[in-house]
């Protein structure tokens, strides 16, 4: 059984597009009426129909492991609640960004090392093979542009200072965001949003 995926090289949190999915989602859009949207309307304002399209898929996919209350939130709130929810989403989405925040930046947190390194990441690929074999069949661009990605993600939700120092900068949680999780009892992804030394 495949544990990890490799959709989330797609994009990264996306949080301009991701409003306005969301908006989108609000209205429970038919087939016909999300490939207006998306393809003809050009709602993302994407060079391409397929660029659209993948990046639309991308991030439906990761806004529907959320309900309603949480798109109201992304489609309306400031910088900091939809960028946290939308990491949450990330996370519900692709096991592999979950345990490599799980694992290797709260091993780094606890051990009070300031950054992460290239490093970190092939060795939690390696372990990922463990569990998943396929990962040890995913090309060098593959992990390299998986790896480049995450960085990304955690650099625009704040768990990072940028993704060239790489250097680990922890945010509390919103309120908000902690009570919508705790309500909605995700306590994996609370674990990898939440761990301190």
């Amino acid at each position: 059984m495949t544990v990890f995926n490799a959709e989330i090289s797609a994009g990264s949190l996306l949080a301009l597009e991701s409003k306005r999915i969301a908006k989108l989602l609000l209205t429970a859009p038919d087939v016909t009426t999300w490939q207006q949207a998306i393809e003809v309307d050009n709602l993302l304002q994407k060079k391409t129909p397929a660029t659209a399209r993948r990046q639309a898929t991308l991030i439906r996919k990761r806004l529907t492991t959320l309900d309603k209350v949480a798109w109201q939130m992304i489609a309306e709130r400031e910088g900091e609640v939809v960028n946290q929810l939308l990491l949450a989403a990330a996370v519900k989405h692709s096991q592999l960004l979950g345990n490599f925040m799980r694992l290797v930046y709260a091993n780094r947190q606890r051990r009070l090392e300031p950054s992460l390194t290239p490093l970190d990441w092939q060795d939690f690929l390696t372990e990922c093979a463990h569990h998943d074999a396929a990962v040890a069949d995913w090309s060098a661009s593959t992990k390299a542009k998986l790896f480049q990605v995450i960085v990304r993600i955690l650099s625009e939700s704040k768990y990072l200072e940028n993704a060239r120092t790489m250097k680990l900068t922890p945010p509390h949680l919103h309120p908000e965001v902690h009570r919508y999780l705790l309500h909605h009892h995700e306590i994996y992804v609370l674990d990898c949003m939440e761990r301190t030394p």
